[in-house]
């Protein structure tokens, strides 16, 4: 989840409702429809069993953000966690669960869960989390917070993850997530918790992608405002690979378990017309993270004014100034997207081509506003609606992130 305050673009995500579903899978590893180098010596290292054929999960999309079904306990129950590459720990809530948020469906009864095993406070996994302390009970409890105020309490825990492969055989596993008793933030009542795909050893790459032979994802998300019956797909394992014509490479800036994916940002074009990320300094490697649990773009105040100026002057389009619901952004009235400018965003040794699709939402019916915001806190990040039909493959062992245009929808 990204480290920014969601009131730079709250009203971004109050229009989005749409529910993408269904699977598909890749072979080896395992994939899953989107609506985000273990080791033996390490902690948190435990062995899933995996059928021969390939393996996938339902999700669903969800006011902007994607939601990942995993399986949890014996007997098993489904979790529907928001996808974050912009965090590590998996998490769900709990019962008993006081001053959580309100969730539709039926929370993790870990008692019922035969499989359920709560980490003692003195266990090696325990010690190497960092948000860690010693409960009455003498056990691993935890507190992990998020950049927008959002905060989960509650117990490390290892348990059985499931999964279901094309023939219908389970992928069954076990990991360490949180059994969430206390949660609050800018969660709805779908989320159930939250799936970490970044960097770090409680990750979900880090516990089950790398059991596949290697520390690689790769993900393809549909446009936030296609048809709810369409979806995007995330693939673990040696099949993730990014590779054919119109793929470009950036370096992974992010040091060895380092959990945000960091990339450096040159600049953006807007049509032809190059605006450098930074004017008045030596650019910074790692300047932006990738992060698919936020919508928006964000940038540097002064990068992101040059960004829109240079926008309005290649648009035919008037922008709206008597709508205060939109506040400063950037916004058209238009009954289909906005007909370009195309942007071209320049990471160090890729140049990644993002269409109007990928640059403009519609808070409103009608209106179309530039999916990207000005901050001055310093954390700068690529959200997910640039991300849509790009198909982005991370590679923890290389140190690369690499992008191919692709048609998410029909993948």
């Amino acid at each position: 989840m990204a480290n920014i305050l969601c009131f730079h673009f709250c009203f971004f995500i109050l229009y989005l409702f749409l529910y993408q579903t269904q699977t598909e899978a890749y072979n080896p590893g395992f994939s899953v429809q989107l609506t985000r180098k273990n080791s033996p010596s390490s902690p948190f290292y435990k062995k899933i069993i995996t059928p021969n054929n390939v393996a996938f999960t339902r999700v669903t999309s969800n006011n902007g953000d994607y939601l990942m079904k995993l399986t949890l306990g014996t007997p098993p129950v489904d979790i529907y966690g928001l996808v974050d590459t912009g965090s590590d720990l998996v998490w769900a809530q709990c019962t008993p669960c006081n001053g959580c948020y309100k969730q539709r469906s039926p929370m993790f009864e870990p008692l019922r869960s035969k499989t359920y095993n709560a980490m003692p406070c003195d266990s090696e996994q325990c010690n190497s989390f960092f948000g860690h302390s010693c409960s009455h009970q003498k056990l691993c409890s935890y507190s992990y917070s998020y950049g927008d105020g959002s905060i989960t309490k509650g117990v490390l825990a290892r348990e059985t993850v499931t999964f279901t492969s094309s023939n219908g055989e389970p992928v069954v596993g076990d990991i360490i997530f949180g059994c969430g008793h206390s949660n609050s933030g800018t969660f709805n009542e779908n989320d159930m918790g939250i799936i970490g795909l970044g960097g770090g050893p409680l990750s979900l790459v880090s516990q089950i992608g790398t059991l596949y032979g290697t520390r690689r994802f790769s993900q393809c998300l549909v446009p936030f405002h296609t048809d709810p019956h369409n979806s995007g797909t995330i693939s673990f394992g040696e099949d993730s690979y990014v590779s054919g014509e119109g793929v470009v490479t950036t370096p992974l800036v992010s040091e060895e378990g380092q959990t945000p994916y960091l990339v450096t940002l040159e600049g953006i074009s807007v049509g032809d017309t190059f605006v450098p990320f930074n004017y008045s300094e030596m650019l910074s490697k790692g300047n932006i993270m990738i992060d698919s649990g936020t919508p928006a773009t964000y940038l540097p105040n002064e990068f992101y004014d040059s960004l829109v100026e240079e926008m309005k002057v290649q648009s035919s389009l008037i922008p709206i100034e008597d709508d205060p619901d939109l506040g400063t952004q950037l916004c058209y009235r238009s009954e289909t997207n906005v007909d370009g400018p195309i942007l071209t965003a320049h990471f160090e040794g890729a140049d990644v081509q993002l269409m109007p699709i990928q640059t403009f939402i519609p808070p409103k019916d009608g209106i179309f506003c530039f999916a990207m915001a000005g901050t001055d806190d310093g954390d700068h990040i690529f959200g997910n609606f640039a991300q849509a039909n790009l198909l982005i493959g991370f590679d923890l062992d290389r140190k690369t992130v690499s992008f191919k245009p692709t048609d998410c929808i029909n993948q």
